[in-house]
């Protein structure tokens, strides 16, 4: 990404405004991305030797003339880290005045696509396309925003914020407000302001009390005050909800998961849960969307591409390990199972060995 020096820049104006909110989305998209390399729980690695001119070289030749060459594309594009794959796509234009991303979507179709364009984004706008299709046009994918939202930290919510204020000229929480009503947009507006508590600390009384709070605003009172929930879920820590989670089955007998599932019903119920099954076991939480994404008849395919995509680089191979615990069989082997052709090729690359 090439920036002009803020010090050349006028102090006011439209350009000012501009480059200003670029300089941020690089800030934010660079810290993500090296948070992402040194989380090192990825099945893709950067790949070593590397050059994105001999990589654009292999794409070019794999879409010229009639008919693709899938198989390059996938040995390509699935085994190159984001950062390599964005030097890809700025090789390619300078070499080829095309923009990869439109040369590929013009040979590829169907769910392939979808996981190769997919692929080609930073993991911020990656985030923000998803969300913007969840939203646009008639109909909600509910289960999209859910996904993102409760499960990304507060400083990869930041960066969704940015990189979708950059490319759709709008704020993700207006388009939420827009699309979404009652108490889930309330929560999933808490979400995206990104202001989780940050810290480790736990205060054990300050956790009892929340335990309590919980308690009195649902099982222990008629109806059921949501705002409580709200307020202490999509606020504090990690650590301190941990403890909150502990004490409440203390205070009520019942694990939390088990008073929101008879407090709440449709995607409140959804969200609230999500947010708590991510701050207990995030791998888990995928490894379940995984496994009911394929299960039974048919597959969830949104939900597949989207979570192989996102987590590849990530935490996959925590992902794998969660998955073959809860339910006895490998993610490969159901990835493998339940699709076909090139989508399940590229699917398989992503996730890597089968154990």
């Amino acid at each position: 990404m090439t920036l002009t020096p803020l010090s050349t820049l006028p102090c006011s104006g439209s350009l000012w405004d501009q480059k200003r909110t670029h300089f941020r989305l690089y800030c934010f998209v660079s810290k993500h991305q090296l948070h992402t390399t040194m989380a090192g729980r990825g099945t893709i690695t950067a790949a070593s030797p590397f050059s994105a001119e001999d990589d654009v070289q292999k794409l070019r030749a794999a879409m010229k003339g009639a008919g693709t060459n899938e198989a390059t594309i996938i040995e390509v594009l699935a085994h190159r880290t984001i950062e390599q794959r964005q030097r890809i796509k700025d090789a390619y234009k300078q070499s080829v005045g095309k923009d990869l991303i439109e040369d590929l979507t013009s040979e590829l179709t169907g769910n392939f696509e979808k996981v190769v364009v997919g692929l080609m984004m930073t993991a911020p706008e990656y985030d923000a396309y998803e969300l913007h299709n969840a939203m646009k046009g008639a109909g909600t994918e509910e289960a999209c925003l859910i996904d993102i939202l409760a499960s990304r930290t507060s400083e990869e919510v930041q960066a969704i914020n940015a990189a979708y204020k950059k490319k759709y000229d709008k704020s993700l929480e207006d388009d939420i407000c827009g699309d979404t009503s009652g108490m889930f947009k309330r929560v999933l507006v808490s979400l995206t302001t990104a202001g989780r508590d940050q810290s480790n600390t736990v205060d054990d009384a300050a956790a009892a009390q929340d335990a309590k709070d919980i308690y009195e605003a649902g099982e222990a009172r008629w109806g059921t005050d949501e705002v409580k929930f709200l307020t202490i879920l999509c606020v504090r820590n990690k650590k301190h909800l941990l403890k909150v989670f502990d004490d409440y089955k203390k205070v009520s007998g019942k694990d939390i998961e088990d008073s929101i599932k008879s407090e709440m019903s449709g995607c409140l119920e959804d969200v609230f849960l999500a947010i708590v099954k991510c701050i207990r076991n995030k791998h888990a939480f995928f490894a379940e969307r995984l496994y009911k994404s394929m299960k039974g008849l048919g597959t969830t395919d949104s939900v597949l591409i989207r979570i192989m995509v996102a987590r590849a680089e990530i935490d996959m191979l925590d992902i794998k390990a969660e998955f073959k615990k809860n339910y006895g069989k490998t993610l490969y082997s159901f990835i493998k199972g339940d699709t076909s052709g090139d989508y399940r090729k590229i699917l398989l690359e992503l996730c890597g060995e089968d154990k």
